[in-house]
């Protein structure tokens, strides 16, 4: 029976075959991998990978493909999980000593960001990731700054992972085809980050960002004094979206 994508689980479905190779191979899956899949959805990706992997995790939203895969493949190759992948806690995956986990996934664009911050709290425990993005999304998180799509989502992200955009993927790829152009996007953790305490880099970052045409004084105002702001190497006159992450997590340290 023919799968109805739904709309409030924001589901696109990859089926172009060319585009599926070239993330396998970018991905390069090895026998012994911890692979967990996000949102495996008709399992296009699933079969490919589970070619290279002797076993891998999904975590499925949607209960009607969870059934379907249930029914497709061996519990014993693929280990199912029903929930939200904003919710599970992807730490309770087994992994072997020594090992990391690999994360891969056709991320529901609906909740690309949140779900990002979600792993992000795993980091440490991770040893890639490989992810299908609106386009627009991916060159928010490798911008640097001085550019228009610097933001919070940069910052924060490039505080925890060295990211590349690999390739653009076009809307005719998908089924239904979404409005948009979509890009695949290698996040590797750090194994140093800039020290500094997640919370409050989040706060100046977020706060920083709140009104991007102020300069920075007037966005951080109430938060940071100038002579603040110029201890740390930042100009006061600048606008958030000039400023490297360095200075922001120097910021943070402030707190």
């Amino acid at each position: 029976m023919k799968h109805i994508p739904r709309k409030r689980f924001g589901q696109n479905f990859l089926t172009d075959d060319g585009v599926l190779n070239n993330i396998i191979l970018a991905i390069n899956p090895q026998p012994q991998d911890t692979m967990v899949e996000i949102g495996p959805g008709l399992a296009a990706m699933t079969r490919l990978l589970l070619q290279g992997v002797d076993q891998m995790h999904v975590v499925e939203l949607d209960r009607d493909l969870v059934e379907r895969l249930k029914k497709t493949f061996d519990p014993k190759k693929l280990i199912i999980h029903s929930a939200d992948a904003l919710q599970f806690d992807f730490s309770t995956i087994p992994v072997p000593a020594g090992s990391k986990l690999r994360v891969v996934g056709n991320l529901p664009y609906n909740i690309s960001s949140p779900l990002l911050f979600h792993l992000a709290e795993i980091a440490p425990h991770v040893q890639d990731q490989h992810f299908m993005l609106q386009k627009e999304v991916v060159e928010r998180m490798v911008a640097e700054p001085g550019s228009k799509t610097y933001g919070r989502l940069s910052v924060m992200l490039q505080w925890r992972y060295k990211m590349e955009l690999m390739f653009i993927v076009p809307p005719t790829a998908f089924e239904p085809p979404p409005r948009v152009e979509s890009a695949i996007v290698r996040m590797i953790p750090l194994e140093n980050p800039l020290h500094c305490d997640q919370e409050k880099l989040e706060q100046v970052v977020l706060k920083a960002f709140s009104q991007r045409r102020k300069v920075i004084r007037n966005c951080l105002a109430g938060m940071f004094t100038e002579s603040d702001l110029i201890e740390v190497g930042i100009d006061p006159q600048l606008r958030p979206e000039t400023i490297p992450l360095a200075q922001y997590v120097a910021l943070a340290n402030r707190l």
